[in-house]
């Protein structure tokens, strides 16, 4: 080998800077172990230990001298299934920003357009824009997107005049909304630094408004969906005194009473009517037909629960779950035309609940004709946390000029009139003070409220980042609970450690020594891994873990190839330093193009995969790459070391020195026998797919799903009902232990919001709680890290992001597909080895995909369909090619070297003479996989399946299907190619 000194000096080099970036991770584990130790359990006695070392020197490399807060951000970053935590994707609200450009306009076609928009975009793969422009475009008429009413308005008449067709409007509105997201980006980007969480992730999603953020570690999930969701769009609102409002409550509950009244007698008369007929049964049965020609409740003054005070802004109190009831009733058009001409314009709000109560006052806001508040939250330039007069947390902000002065008249004008003004964040009243003292001048202000001290800092934070140009809706959501995450590491060590013995033990016993040197060479292999990885700053999933065990039994492959061929030189006869030389140069085409191929899988499942798909194709890109240096170069070393040593290596045991020697199998002769075979496999689970389908996760279906763990073990056939009840319809199932349940439901699937989220929570908690033996809704859902039972796990998925992960799981198979066959035919020039590697790819996917229609309804294990199966099926992918590019490699060889076998021969040899190869590749991968199955956690548990499944399967199509078809396809086409020409074919 050529330049050792150099391999030498690289390997060295990389070593060393893997430990170094290591050196990080174990130091901050250190710490945070220490700070545990410290807190006994208390999570704000842990934080404060931490925070108070941020600045601190804490580790010295010689070098320098690093804080607790450098150290943690060269550590290796963890997952959110491994550290708990929260991943969301925000849909950015394309349509309120297009009302924003059209300055709120009523025009009927913009606004139809939008809610046509709003239809499509339920069974669309196109943005909300390019919905927009169709509907739009359908209903138009005469009406133009640079008319006064839409987009030629006072806002954009710098860029947007009223002679522009559409075609040169749309341009502009494409540049604005798409300025609009990046400026969302920007302020969540902002918020997100504010909250100080370690190793976040924000990523913008291509064009369509969708923002990534992923924040592992974060301890308080609710706080930090609204730290996200929040628009800040901060007003500020003269307010009516609350009793002005009575007269008008009086009335409209007199006109709702009315309304039900009716409705009651009609239904009266009905069920008079219907029991008349069925009296002679109701005696029989001794029932008695019960009255129900009573008085109707009051439908809106039974709803309020307390008073303002006298010349206060609260116009009455009501609990917080009927918050949007009441609103429904006081916006209706009937009923606002009940208020007097003075209030017609009236906005009512509702502010915060009161601590330790689920009252909230209802506010009226004196509103005007184009709904604009007399001042907004753009003046505001500052804001931070301090305390009130009364030492509770509060809100001071500081104005702009503009805002100065604004602020200097609406405080005068409220003191004049003894009022208040209501200051009011996202639709929500925070507070509404009155003003004793005159006049405000210089800017200054101050939110005051029921506070926590971490509301207040969050509303400091939103406030200085900056509103969201439009709401930013949850679309997809996984909160992880940081015990799970704890258990994930736990049994993804076990997984890993197992897996790596079983590997170590296997070479040394098959190939002697030299399994020794290709055992230390994997070592360092896993070393450059870890530290590409933390170097990298790349997050470590789950499913990373396994993609770290699989390059293990995959990264053996590149060394069996090696030896195996030595083993071949050295039975004829040559050398062993020949022999050596040889067997790593005639390996070396096989081993790049089987890690070409599956290396290309993974860069493909890798662009289209998100979160922990990611880093599951992360890590197995970086092993492909790190196991191919340690295995030509390293194994190399060694081996050159040794025997320049005079040291004698064999290549093999006792045990298996003459395992798979002089082999002559005719597979060819059997290939009709596989066709059957596979045809019989295809035909049933093709059967299958169609007759009993798959088990479509939430990620291709849309809905929420639950991961709860019980006290004791529970049956989910006993859970159903009250589910059912609940929800409408719910799935259950045992997901790992007797005592942990699965639970799916599209209850309000296409609701977004924070307060559909919490009421679907404790619709979940009242129909568990007979099963949860005296667990309160707080401990159900809390994020402690030593949680046992309770809430572990939610994930929820809209439709419309539904529909699109679908789309791009597709294109991520058919595309790898594509990918490899062109790959394949570059390599081997001829189409009939990319149609037989395709054909077997194909023929093991359907397969794969028919085993899991066929059992996924009483495997004792989750086996849906979703983004990981997707990942499996990817790899599955990979791993056949590679098993087929070597068996190809061979029959391209001994095409150039034997010019005078004959086709069969040529393949029937190739396969005999990698079938030691495939085997050993094969039974080291399955261990490895088998290991993960057992040990790896219950999360993976039907990922690792697939690929079992695939490892089998792929094995057997590389020698039965994919050669086979390859062999047919070439042979009819040298038939044709000599009949062409006028040969003689032999039958």
């Amino acid at each position: 080998m050529q330049n050792k000194g150099l391999v030498k000096l690289f390997a060295v080099l990389f070593g060393l800077v893997s430990i170094y970036q290591l050196s990080f991770t174990f130091k901050a584990n250190s710490i945070d172990d220490a700070a545990k130790a410290y807190s006994n359990g208390d999570s704000v006695k842990e934080a404060r230990y931490l925070d108070s070392l941020s600045t601190e020197k804490v580790f010295n490399l010689g070098v320098a001298d690093y804080t607790y807060d450098e150290v943690k951000d060269k550590a290796m970053n963890l997952g959110l299934d491994l550290k708990g935590g929260i991943n969301v994707i925000l849909q950015v609200s394309v349509k309120d920003i297009l009302k924003g450009l059209a300055n709120h306009t009523s025009e009927p076609a913009f606004n139809k357009a939008l809610d046509d928009a709003s239809e499509l975009q339920k069974n669309s793969q196109n943005t909300y824009l390019e919905d927009f422009y169709i509907a739009f475009d359908k209903i138009k008429g005469d009406t133009k997107l640079a008319s006064p009413d839409i987009f030629a308005n006072r806002a954009l008449s710098d860029e947007i005049t009223f002679d522009m067709t559409d075609d040169q409007v749309k341009p502009v509105i494409d540049r604005k909304i798409d300025e609009s997201i990046t400026s969302a980006f920007e302020v969540l980007r902002k918020r997100i630094d504010e909250f100080g969480v370690t190793s976040p992730n924000i990523q913008r999603l291509g064009e369509s408004g969708r923002i990534l953020v992923e924040l592992p570690g974060v301890k308080d999930v609710e706080r930090a969906k609204k730290l996200l969701q929040s628009t800040a769009q901060l007003e500020f609102w003269d307010v009516y005194k609350g009793e002005s409002l009575i007269p008008f409550i009086i009335q409209a509950n007199n006109v709702l009473k009315e309304e039900a009244d009716a409705k009651t007698s009609t239904t009266d008369d009905v069920v008079a009517e219907a029991s008349e007929s069925d009296s002679q049964i109701d005696d029989l049965l001794g029932e008695a037909v019960t009255d129900s020609t009573s008085v109707s409740a009051n439908p809106l003054l039974d709803l309020i629960i307390g008073q303002g005070y006298q010349g206060g802004p609260i116009v009455a109190q009501f609990d917080i779950d009927d918050k949007q009831t009441v609103l429904d009733y006081l916006n209706r058009a009937d009923i606002r035309a009940l208020l007097p001409a003075e209030q017609r314009y009236v906005k009512f709000a509702f502010g915060m609940p009161e601590k330790g109560s689920d009252a909230v006052g209802l506010y009226a806001l004196i509103g005007n004709r184009e709904n604009v508040p007399p001042m907004s939250g753009a003046v505001v330039t500052n804001a931070t946390q301090q305390y009130d007069q009364l030492g509770k947390p509060a809100v001071s902000m500081q104005m702009n000029a503009k805002g100065a002065k604004i602020w200097e008249e609406l405080t005068g004008k409220a003191y004049s009139q003894q009022s208040q003004i209501a200051i009011v964040l996202d639709n929500v009243v925070y507070s509404a003070p009155g003003v004793t003292t005159g006049p405000i001048a210089g800017g200054n202000s101050e939110i005051s409220g029921q506070f926590s001290l971490n509301e207040a800092v969050d509303l400091a934070n939103v406030l200085r980042a900056g509103k969201l140009p439009a709401s930013a809706d949850i679309i997809q959501s996984e909160v992880v609970g940081p015990s799970l995450g704890q258990e994930a590491i736990d049994s993804g060590e076990i997984s890993f450690v197992i897996a790596l013995a079983l590997v170590l033990v296997w070479m040394f016993f098959y190939y002697g020594k030299a399994g020794l040197f290709a055992d230390i060479a994997m070592a360092l292999n896993i070393l450059l891994i870890f530290g590409v990885l933390s170097g990298l700053g790349a997050v470590l999933t789950l499913p990373g873990i396994a993609g770290i065990v699989l390059t293990i039994g995959m990264s053996v492959d590149a060394n069996v190839l090696i030896f195996e061929r030595i083993r071949e030189e050295i039975s004829n006869g040559k050398g062993q330093r020949e022999a050596v030389q040889d067997g790593f140069s005639n390996a070396l085409s096989s081993i790049l193009d089987a890690n070409i191929t599956t290396g290309l899988t993974a860069l493909i499942l890798f662009i289209f995969g998100t979160g922990p798909i990611k880093g599951f194709a992360t890590t197995l890109l970086i092993g492909i790459v790190t196991s191919l240096f340690t295995a030509i170069f390293i194994t190399r070393l060694l081996i050159d070391w040794y025997i320049n040593r005079g040291g004698k290596l064999d290549f093999s045991t006792g045990i298996t020195k003459n395992l798979f020697r002089n082999i002559n199998i005719e597979f060819l002769q059997k290939r009709k026998i596989a066709y059957i075979v596979s045809g019989v496999l295809l035909v049933v689970s093709l059967g299958s797919l169609f007759t009993n389908g798959l088990d479509q996760g939430v990620d291709f279906v849309g809905g929420r799903n639950f991961q709860v763990r019980f006290n004791e073990n529970v049956s989910p056939s006993e859970l159903v009902p009250t589910l059912d009840e609940a929800f409408g319809s719910a799935d259950a199932k045992t997901f790992g232990s007797a005592n942990q349940v699965k639970i799916t439901t599209k209850f309000k699937v296409d609701e977004t919001s924070a307060e559909v989220d919490e009421e679907i929570r404790k619709s979940l908690y009242t129909a568990l709680e007979p099963h949860l033996t005296g667990i309160s809704y707080e401990d159900f859902i809390s994020d402690n890290e030593h949680k046992t039972v309770g809430l572990m796990k939610s994930y929820k998925v809209s439709p419309t992001i539904a529909d699109d992960i679908k789309k791009e799981s597709f294109w991520a198979v058919l595309g790898s597909l594509i990918v490899v066959f062109l790959y394949i035919l570059f390599r081997f020039k001829k189409w009939q080895y990319s149609l037989g590697a395709v054909a077997a790819v194909f023929h093991d996917v359907i397969i794969v995909l028919g085993v899991f229609s066929l059992t996924y309804k009483f495997m004792p294990f989750n086996m849906e369909i979703d983004q990981a199966f997707i990942a499996a099926i990817l790899t599955v992918i990979g791993y056949s090619l590679n098993d087929t590019v070597v068996v190809f490699d061979r029959v391209r060889e001994f095409f150039g070297i034997h010019t005078e076998w004959s086709l069969n021969k040529v393949v029937n040899t190739s396969l005999s003479s990698t079938l030691s190869r495939t085997l050993n590749t094969s039974l080291t991968t399955l261990v490895v996989l088998l290991a993960i199955f057992a040990f790896g956690g219950d999360s993976i548990r039907g990922f690792m399946f697939a690929l079992i499944v695939g490892v089998v399967v792929g094995t057997y199509s590389s020698l039965f299907i994919a050669t086979p078809i390859m062999y047919d396809t070439l042979a009819n086409s040298e038939k044709k190619r000599k009949l062409k020409g006028g040969d003689e074919v032999a039958a």
